[in-house]
């Protein structure tokens, strides 16, 4: 437990790099063996990474059909219910292209076209992640992408959760192909026999992922590079204990990487929330990863009030970032750098991760500071055009050429007042 005097100095918790540079000859070796063997490497890394021997990698109609009849219909009205969600916040996401002609002569615009081809990286571990696939597929979708195409490393017996699937159908993933780790990415990026060459690679995974899509990057497009999870929780002394223990608990689980940090002005609560962990961690399923995350990177903060509380929170730019106050509607202007604040005492990250709508793949180790969470706009290109009448061209030719010239560009200045000759349309 710190007190706000030692805010100023304090290492919040470690964003280091997550030992890319370990796995980064290993990572090469994949990229090149699936770029240069194709689908022979693929199976070759199934078999050794995920123990399946896969004679082809696409799940096939049958299968999915086989999935949605094992999924209870009491979860597929769940899914249901938060891809609808899902995609009414998306769909209030989506841009109009315009076209400016108030000046004579002149017409500007722009255009949003999709991006043709999307893969999606699903982690596979203990179980591919429904909610990953929607929050990832939906938004392409609204966008208009052509093909999206969903990799999740299979199981020992080469199967994908019938959730997941279930998944996928609902969203409206084209294609979905039993491929996970480094090889998906390189699958993705550089096409083989079977897999398509995408666009554009999204979707979060673990330490081998990252790397390969910070890889490719330039070959295709990437989301960003995902970082452990993160989760901040501003709370007064009327704050049940219990619930903040509850909800940092709910982040500390994902890996011994992740962060969970509270910031109050209380002082009892923050005590109390304490004891609080200590005693949910007990009968906590995974235990043993939540302590190690807590150890790493657990921490209470107390402040003289609120507003430094906040203040604490865009010092750190949580992925997640919950404000457990009486009034949070008040302190939200005082937000700057969060992936996804999360408003009152009864609205928990876990409503934002499976239900509510606005997207969970968002920006991670203090990147809140300049990106934000995945979206429509993740999807789309924008295209400018420029139209000028010869009238037009003519009055602003030597304004262009005399920026031109100043610049060392004769031949821009050239191009420009050549348009100002007496010649043909």
């Amino acid at each position: 437990m710190y007190e706000a005097d030692r805010l100023a100095d304090l290492l919040l918790f470690d964003r280091g790099p997550q030992a890319e540079a370990d796995v980064g000859a290993a990572v090469d070796a994949v990229l090149e063996a699936v770029r240069t063997r194709g689908d022979e490497a693929l199976r070759a890394y199934t078999r050794q990474f995920d123990g399946a021997d896969l004679s082809s990698f696409e799940v096939t109609e049958a299968e999915m059909e086989a999935a949605w009849d094992r999924v209870d219909e009491d979860f597929r009205e769940t899914l249901r219910q938060a891809a609808a969600n899902i995609r009414r916040f998306h769909e209030a996401q989506v841009h109009r292209d315009f076209c400016l002609t108030d000046r004579p002569g002149v017409v500007l615009g722009q255009r949003y076209t999709p991006i043709e081809k999307v893969g999606v990286c699903v982690p596979g571990s203990p179980v591919a992640f429904p909610s990953t696939i929607l929050m990832n597929v939906i938004p392409a979708k609204i966008a208009g992408v052509q093909e999206i195409v969903v990799v999740t490393p299979p199981d020992e017996t080469g199967a994908i959760s019938a959730e997941a699937l279930a998944a996928a159908k609902i969203a409206g993933a084209d294609r979905v192909f039993k491929l996970g780790g480094a090889q998906a990415v390189a699958a993705l990026a550089y096409g083989t026999e079977s897999v398509p060459k995408v666009d554009k690679i999204v979707g979060p995974g673990g330490v081998f992922v990252a790397a390969a899509k910070r890889k490719v990057f330039g070959q295709v497009a990437i989301d960003m590079i995902a970082g452990p999870s993160e989760i901040l929780v501003v709370a007064d002394g009327k704050s049940d204990p219990a619930w903040v223990a509850a909800d940092l608990l709910s982040q500390a689980e994902h890996d011994t990487h992740a962060a969970a940090v509270l910031v109050t002005d209380s002082r009892p609560l923050a005590e109390a929330v304490q004891r609080e962990i200590e005693t949910q961690l007990k009968d906590l399923p995974r235990r043993d990863i939540a302590q190690k995350s807590l150890e790493a990177n657990g921490k209470i903060l107390v402040t003289k009030d609120l507003a430094a509380a906040v203040e604490a929170a865009n010092r750190i730019a949580p992925e997640h970032l919950e404000l457990c106050v009486d009034d949070p509607f008040a302190l939200l202007p005082l937000v700057k750098n969060a992936g996804s604040v999360f408003l009152g005492r009864h609205t928990p990250e876990a409503l934002g991760d499976y239900f509510a709508g606005p997207n969970h793949t968002l920006p991670t180790s203090g990147t809140a500071r300049f990106s934000s969470p995945l979206s429509v706009d993740d999807f789309v290109k924008k295209t400018q055009f420029i139209y000028y009448t010869r009238e037009a061209m003519t009055d602003a030719a030597p304004r262009i050429a005399d920026f031109a010239e100043r610049e060392g560009l004769h031949g821009h200045a050239r191009s420009a007042l050549s348009r100002t000759e007496e010649k043909g349309e």
